[in-house]
């Protein structure tokens, strides 16, 4: 009798459901746990486990979906075999953990799960589950930074999918190692590219069908790959996996009215929720920003629906799971995802001085934060401490998204010296990390990177060297902390300190073949060669500065440090009386610098060329050419002048200083 009342119940709620009404929904299944009159065990747990599934998915109830499966787990130690709800709650126990931050209980939750799946022998079910807790449980050590036991947990996932015979949660394995291998790159680059190409020849294997039913794993590996090329400097290879993804994302998939379906239940939920008086004001306000936030991004997705668009980045695009359930689960949001293709698509593109179409890319992956960040209730009057725990993890993925795409900005407004909008930039930075200052921690010595760059470009060269020296000490990466001594050695140069310079650069330069791609050893060979030729010896300047050149045109692609790299090697021609070389070579360098819209690059160009055409006594090109530089040095002065009078030029350069500034006051 009790039994029919449930499966009534269940009936119900789940119409209640499929019409977006997500309370009456849980009030329906909420009915079978508070009655008076008891219900079979194996009835409770199923509902309860039904309550915390629509409670995750669609809320950000957590405590309450804990609730209810922490009481699951109580009655089905009472029921002999029911393993795969036993799984289940297990798996969504782990999941309110890890929402909730509480990492200790999230792992012991998982092995207990990991113990009963090997426990049970053969059977396909079991080995998914014993795949599923396994990537659960690497995630949450990824997460305390155990690397080392989250690869070993990997590596047995893989030897169970394997067992399974399931090629694609082979795939996810090696993926999933491969992502862990790219975050502690520098302790064996070797590894990284085995499992590279292992994960290459995993894909490969697999039946084209399966490889179309994998989307949310192939765009998983297409952006690991991206990352990977980006890192070894193959920006060809980086661009060519890029416009796969652009492809594979663009394919959106299922019907819009899906997402429409979903949004709609949470809007419901929220209606309900806040017509409840026992709400606190607090609380009222984060579910009123939540409400506006969903009404748009309904609105926006009807709007979508009906133009017929069906372009990358429309909010149609379908979920993109790793795997078969219970591996369905996202790797990211998809909102970061199409972020994340935004921001590497920009970072492939702006070495080669391709402004217009990487502002493209940078403004696209801001808007989609924005909204994201928007729809989490994350606006500018909130701060970490306002953040429910739950909310952490996801919010923390679009700030790190949201600076690296600031930083991006940043870096091709001060090329362009555009300074006005660089400071734009950096104090949009600034303001995010001074809200969000634990949770972006990470983040500070790409600050301090940043606010060397400028200092130097505003001609603050102590501020420089500083921002350079914090930037050092505030990364593990060898990477950076060699681009951090190659910049401040370059700012040591511009104010004749040669022995600051040379203590700085002769470690960088000793290991130069140690560094992961050639962005470290074609910056060090420039840097070093100008300073030999400070010191006058210009054969030695010559042979690093040609090595250099030769190595940034044909792997880094880099405009900005070949034009530099050039107006250098064409003084040194001047010097050594070679002008037709030196002719060719400066008006290069120029081509460069003028396409970049760089003024003290052109600068630099143009001052070299008034000395060759006055040794070459070329007087009319002299004085032309003398005008034409006078022209620039007054841009240039100008556009110096508005950034120091700017309320925000003293803030960027004194960031962590404990003094006043001492060369650029």
């Amino acid at each position: 009798m009790m039994e029919a009342v449930a499966q009534g119940l269940w009936s119900l709620a789940d119409r209640w459901e499929e019409e977006g009404r997500l309370g009456q929904a849980i009030k329906c299944l909420e009915a079978i746990c508070q009655s008076h009159v008891s219900f079979l065990p194996i009835t409770d747990v199923k509902t309860r486990l039904r309550i915390a599934s629509l409670l995750l998915r669609y809320t950000d109830n957590v405590s309450h979906a804990k609730s209810h499966l922490e009481r699951a787990q109580l009655l089905l130690k009472q029921i002999p075999a029911c393993f795969e709800l036993k799984c289940r709650a297990y798996s969504l126990l782990s999941r309110c953990y890890h929402l909730l931050g509480t990492i200790p209980s999230e792992k012991q939750t998982l092995r207990r799960g990991l113990d009963l799946a090997m426990s049970l022998g053969e059977g396909t079910s079991y080995l998914l589950w014993a795949c599923n807790f396994n990537l659960q449980l690497a995630n949450a050590l990824t997460t305390e930074g155990d690397y080392q036991a989250a690869m070993k947990v990997l590596e047995s996932g893989l030897e169970i999918s394997k067992q399974a015979f399931l090629p694609d949660l082979q795939m996810v394995f090696a993926t999933s190692v491969l992502h862990v291998n790219l975050m502690q790159w520098e302790e064996d680059p070797a590894v990284v590219e085995q499992n590279m190409s292992r994960c290459e020849t995993l894909w490969n294997l697999l039946p084209v069908d399966q490889r179309q039913a994998c989307k949310g794993l192939y765009v998983y590996k297409l952006l690991l790959q991206v990352v990977f090329s980006l890192r070894t400097c193959d920006y060809k290879e980086a661009t060519y996996h890029l416009g796969s993804l652009d492809t594979a994302l663009a394919d959106n998939g299922p019907a819009i009215q899906d997402e429409q379906h979903q949004l709609q239940q949470q809007l419901n939920y929220m209606e309900e929720q806040m017509k409840q008086a026992s709400m606190s004001h607090g609380m009222l306000l984060d579910l009123r920003r939540q409400y506006q936030a969903i009404q748009r991004q309904i609105a926006s997705s009807v709007q979508q629906g009906q133009s017929g668009e069906n372009q990358l980045g429309s909010t149609n695009i379908g979920r993109l799971p790793l795997g078969p359930a219970p591996l369905d689960e996202e790797w990211l949001p998809k909102g970061a995802v199409l972020a994340l293709v935004d921001l590497l698509g920009a970072m492939c593109m702006r070495p080669k001085g391709m402004f217009k179409q990487c502002s493209k890319r940078i403004e696209s992956g801001l808007s989609r934060v924005h909204e994201e960040l928007g729809k989490l209730g994350v606006t500018s009057d909130i701060s970490e401490a306002d953040l429910q725990h739950w909310a952490i993890w996801v919010v923390g993925i679009y700030l790190v998204l949201l600076l690296q795409l600031l930083e991006n900005k940043a870096i091709i407004n001060l090329t362009q010296t555009d300074l006005l909008a660089t400071q734009e930039a950096l104090v949009q930075i600034l303001d995010c990390y001074s809200r969000f200052a634990t949770m972006l921690q990470g983040f500070e010595s790409n600050i301090h990177m940043l606010l060397g760059h400028y200092s130097h470009t505003m001609g603050c060269y102590q501020e420089a060297v500083f921002h350079f020296g914090e930037a050092f000490k505030m990364t593990g990466s060898k990477g950076m902390q060699a681009m951090s001594q190659i910049s401040a050695a370059l700012s040591y140069i511009c104010v004749g300190d040669l022995s600051q310079a040379l203590d700085l650069i002769a470690p960088v330069y000793k290991n130069m073949d140690s560094y992961v791609g050639v962005r470290e050893k074609t910056s060090v060979l420039f840097v070093s060669g100008c300073l030999q030729m400070k010191q006058n010896n210009l054969q030695e300047a010559r042979t690093r500065l040609a090595t250099g050149l030769t190595i940034t045109h044909k792997q880094l692609g880099n405009h900005q440090l070949l034009s530099q790299y050039l107006t250098v090697l064409g003084s040194m021609a001047t010097t050594m009386r070679d002008t037709g070389q030196a002719r060719d070579i400066l008006k290069s360098s120029f081509t460069l610098a003028k396409a970049l819209h760089d003024l003290p690059a052109q600068l630099g160009v143009l001052s070299e060329l008034t000395v060759l055409f006055r040794e070459l006594g070329e007087t009319t090109k002299q004085h032309e050419n003398a005008e034409y530089e006078l022209r620039k040095r007054e841009e240039l002065r100008r556009c110096i002048d508005a950034a120091r009078n700017s309320e925000h030029h003293l803030r960027l350069i004194q960031y962590g200083l404990a003094l006043h500034p001492g060369t650029c006051d």
